[in-house]
């Protein structure tokens, strides 16, 4: 690896971690690096708008430039694409809020998202950010992959969020084998108190685990006894409608007897 790129991302990461702004000490303190060094990556990282500086704290933040990369990297996600039509009529069907999201790295990031068909505010969340092991779209995923990945996603650092998150490995190797089991996941208020979701994994070619779909509202509504048995055959007709349109075979994942 290039050793400028890789401590460049570094300082990307930290910017992108939830603090708004930090100083060239506290950044050069969470990436382990000189602050000088620290400062002329900033001052190139500036250059290219990819991050902007306070004028009145001197503390640094994203820049404008980041905005850009990540619509281009929703404008060329060919999951995102093969999804819409589909995300969209899931959300009717279910009457819930419906997200798209791919894992990246420790989190799974919502690539998509369809408002609940209702007039209630709602707020966007595309790009927002989610740990796998606390989000439904986050288990039907890593429970798909290989052996070795899903090692080393169990081997990172498991918080949690609420306190029904799932945080041990032992917890969270019986959750996943279920969820092979099944076909689809399912997460009562382990990301957010009072939500819940419900998703499936999406295949590419070769059936390799592209992200997942799924529904999330208020736990009450998703996991009532009348509504979730729809709601799993919904979610796990349109992951495998979606994985076809990727070049899955037909068969794709198939969703076991309801419990």
């Amino acid at each position: 690896m290039i050793q400028s790129v890789q401590r460049a991302a570094q300082i990307l990461a930290v910017l992108g971690s939830g603090t708004p702004r930090l100083g060239v000490t506290e950044i050069a303190d969470r990436v382990g690096l000189a602050k000088p060094t620290v400062h002329g990556l900033l001052r190139t990282l500036e250059a290219h708008d990819l991050v902007e500086q306070d004028p009145d704290t001197g503390k640094y933040s994203l820049g404008p430039g980041v905005l850009q990369l990540g619509n281009a990297y929703l404008d060329g996600s060919d999951l995102r694409a093969r999804s819409l039509r589909w995300a969209e009529s899931l959300a009717q069907r279910a009457g819930e809020a419906v997200w798209v999201a791919t894992l990246s790295g420790s989190r799974v990031i919502v690539l998509h998202h369809v408002f609940r068909p209702d007039n209630t505010v709602q707020i966007l969340e595309v790009g927002a950010a989610i740990p796998w092991h606390a989000c439904a779209l986050g288990h039907a995923i890593v429970a798909f992959l290989s052996d070795a990945q899903r090692a080393r996603a169990l081997a990172g650092e498991l918080a949690p969020l609420t306190g029904r998150t799932k945080t041990t490995r032992t917890a969270l190797n019986r959750a996943l084998a279920q969820v092979r089991q099944r076909g689809y996941a399912v997460e009562d208020q382990e990301a957010t108190v009072g939500d819940a979701g419900i998703a499936a994994p999406i295949l590419a070619r070769d059936g390799v685990v592209a992200g997942a779909i799924g529904v999330v509202g208020a736990a009450d509504r998703l996991l009532a006894p009348d509504a979730r048995d729809e709601l799993v055959r919904a979610v796990g007709e349109t992951a495998r409608a979606i994985s076809r349109d990727l070049g899955a075979g037909r068969g794709g994942v198939v969703l076991s007897a309801l419990s």
